[in-house]
């Protein structure tokens, strides 16, 4: 019995030493963590050239994308303005003149005040013959040219579409260069330095970034002027045929 008790002491005095020792070098590990995490040198911060120096190649095409998109949003707002393509005050001077079917005029006041507008009231107006008058002919003249007229400005508007399209393309494609330049760099050196391929893996990732943030915003503004432009482009049509049903009710008004 004593034999019994005497071993039933001895394996709980070896239990607890056995505890105390692995808790001792628990302790000793976080201690030694903490120690290497405050001696270890902390990340240096990187600037937007540092950045750019980082993505490699693809931040060039990237640079010249997203200063391309700059311009064009730039210039879209100079251009794609109501008053720059309606130009209310010069039809609401045609409208009489068309009205008293004086075409001269109407043709004069067009070629003196260049617009979308007055440009295709003049297309239609070029047309007329007066030994043999025919609105059609006037009418289909007055929709080629605003074919051809509304379409030009939109074709500024489309390019942000394309670099919506191309920016993240671009920063993809710099990401699997970054990548592949990575993984050869572990099959040379091998897995001894996961800083050196974290540094890597970092960099090429930079590149899909900079494509988003390109294309987010030519996106953005694309949409923003082509429903703009859309809206424009039906009043454009409206305040024509305003002009061309005047036409129509003079020559009611002498004929009859």
């Amino acid at each position: 019995m004593q034999s019994i008790r005497k071993l039933l002491i001895f394996l709980t005095l070896g239990f607890a030493l056995v505890a105390g020792v692995t808790t001792a070098q628990a302790q000793d590990a976080d201690a030694a963590e903490e120690a290497a995490a405050e001696t270890a040198p902390a990340p240096e911060s990187q600037n937007v050239l540092d950045m750019f120096k980082a993505g490699g190649w693809a931040m060039y095409p990237l640079g010249l994308l997203s200063v391309s998109a700059f311009g064009l949003i730039i210039y879209n707002f100079l251009v794609i303005r109501e008053k720059t393509f309606l130009r209310p005050d010069l039809v609401e001077e045609i409208k009489p003149v068309m009205g008293n079917l004086q075409f001269d005029k109407a043709r004069q006041i067009c070629d003196e005040n260049p617009s979308v507008v007055t440009n295709i009231i003049y297309s239609g107006l070029d047309r007329v013959d007066p030994e043999n008058f025919d609105p059609e002919i006037i009418k289909e003249a007055m929709e080629e040219s605003s074919t051809e007229e509304l379409a030009a400005p939109f074709v500024m508007i489309n390019y942000l579409s394309l670099i919506a399209t191309l920016s993240p393309m671009v920063g993809l494609l710099g990401t699997v260069s970054g990548m592949v330049k990575a993984f050869r760099g572990i099959a040379a050196a091998g897995m001894g330095n996961p800083q050196g391929l974290a540094d890597n893996i970092s960099e090429a990732l930079i590149t899909t970034a900079s494509g988003l943030i390109v294309a987010i915003p030519a996106m953005f503004f694309f949409f923003f002027f082509k429903n703009k432009y859309g809206k424009i482009a039906s009043s454009v049509s409206k305040l024509v045929g305003d002009v061309f049903f005047e036409m129509i009710r003079g020559l009611r008004r002498h004929s009859s």
